[in-house]
């Protein structure tokens, strides 16, 4: 089973795929083929892509049954402990975010307490 996910891709390449691939959505194909065929038509969308960008996720034996190529696209297949896995680039402000300073507990167990004790425990 092959299949691959074109981006911005000349509407000719994508003709060019469909002799092989059915296109079950726009940039979406989806076919059987032997691994000569799928090597060829991977150099084919690499050579005719542009500044296009395309992902082919097909067959292969191994627990996960299946295998990932990249194209000029951000997410990238990275290997973890035998699992391929896809790494996204990280957004700014995607991370956590930690808050400098008290906890809202800390500030209200120290407004509490009398105003000496706070002045010792600053000290």
């Amino acid at each position: 089973m092959i299949v691959m996910v074109l981006s911005a891709c000349p509407a000719g390449l994508r003709g060019d795929l469909t002799k092989w691939l059915l296109e079950i959505s726009p940039g979406v194909f989806v076919g059987q083929g032997s691994a000569r065929v799928r090597g060829l038509l991977w150099e084919r969308v690499t050579e005719l892509s542009k500044d296009g960008r395309a992902i082919m996720v097909y067959s292969s034996d191994g627990e996960q049954r299946l295998r990932f190529k990249v194209h000029r696209h951000d997410w990238t297949p990275i290997d973890l402990d035998g699992l391929t896995l896809m790494k996204r680039p990280a957004t700014p402000g995607s991370g956590p975010t930690r808050r400098r300073g008290w906890s809202v507990a800390s500030r209200q167990k120290s407004a509490r307490q009398p105003s000496w004790r706070r002045q010792s425990r600053n000290e």
